[in-house]
């Protein structure tokens, strides 16, 4: 697999990402079907072998990080890791950051992420006396964290936090739908780009929100929306993962199955050798006529 340059952090990475929840046997109360250590032990061993440097988790994906840090044993020095907070206070975060590198079995995190930004009060907050902003500058410092980022379901409060802090890296949803019928995405791409910020692609795969019977009733019930369907619409999702990449994504998160992760890492050289074409384009806006009403974003989410 092709390793990309990562914004302005000094790293090769590759063009897709391994999503941590791939390996969560558990998620909340519900057990994963056929998921588990050894499987999370295969998935990993699989990803390394095809090239993928780059693992990403958090706190909440259920026991994502304990199953990932002991399938990540014997690679961790040659891949690079990403983990998160949702904690918004210093207090409750280092809590947090320490159970993280006990279970991921790591000194330090290649980068270490402000999680799930979606309100301006989250901001405040973090940025505040005694907020989470104070631990990731010393996480820092102390080389516990090499590069720090955040990961933003807003678009107006990810801008808000680039211009607050010179972050390293932005994971944020860069979906075809999202883009397409909203706009969102496509004032933060420009502005990361221009600031050297690398760009992590969540939901590139995904076509609209669940109802609320779906989600544990489908096949992938680790997905957080509704995603494309690998068997039955392969077309269909090689086009989302090149409409992500024509925004000038650096690498690509599938949702939190391993088939969407195999189906990514299969054809992502064939995503980057031959961009979105005009046919694919067209597929895209005719499926969004059909989902248009149900986006996964409440409207503060993508208005700016």
């Amino acid at each position: 697999m092709k390793h990309r340059k990562f914004g302005n952090t000094g790293y090769e990475i590759s063009a897709v990402t391994y999503g941590g929840i791939v390996s969560a046997g558990r998620y909340g109360q519900t057990v994963m079907p056929g998921d588990g250590q050894a499987a999370s032990d295969r998935y990993v061993a699989w990803a390394v072998e095809q090239g993928v440097n780059y693992f990403d988790v958090a706190p909440t994906y259920g026991d994502a990080q304990l199953m990932l840090g002991h399938s990540l044993v014997p690679y961790r020095k040659n891949v690079y890791l990403a983990c998160k907070t949702e904690a918004r206070t210093r207090k409750e975060a280092e809590a947090l950051m320490e159970e993280s590198r006990r279970l991921l079995r790591t000194d330090y995190f290649d980068v270490y992420q402000m999680h799930a930004l979606s309100k301006m009060e989250d901001i405040e907050i973090a940025f505040g006396p005694g907020g989470v902003m104070e631990l990731m500058r010393d996480m820092k410092e102390k080389g516990v964290a090499r590069k720090l980022g955040i990961t933003a379901h807003s678009e107006a409060v990810a801008l808000k936090a680039l211009e607050l802090y010179d972050f390293d890296t932005v994971l944020f949803p860069f979906n075809w739908h999202m883009n397409m019928a909203h706009g969102m995405g496509g004032t933060l791409a420009k502005v990361a780009k221009e600031k050297g910020v690398g760009l992590l692609c969540m939901k590139s795969m995904i076509e609209r929100s669940w109802t609320d019977e779906e989600r544990y009733a489908s096949k992938y019930p680790k997905s957080w929306c509704k995603p494309i369907d690998v068997d039955e619409e392969p077309a269909l999702l090689l086009a989302a993962m090149k409409y992500a990449l024509s925004l000038g994504v650096d690498t690509l998160v599938p949702p939190g199955n391993f088939d969407h992760f195999r189906f990514a890492v299969e054809h992502i050289d064939e995503a980057l050798a031959q961009p979105l074409t005009e046919a694919e384009r067209a597929l895209l806006a005719a499926r969004l006529e059909t989902v248009r009403d149900r986006p996964f974003f409440a409207e503060s989410c993508y208005t700016l």
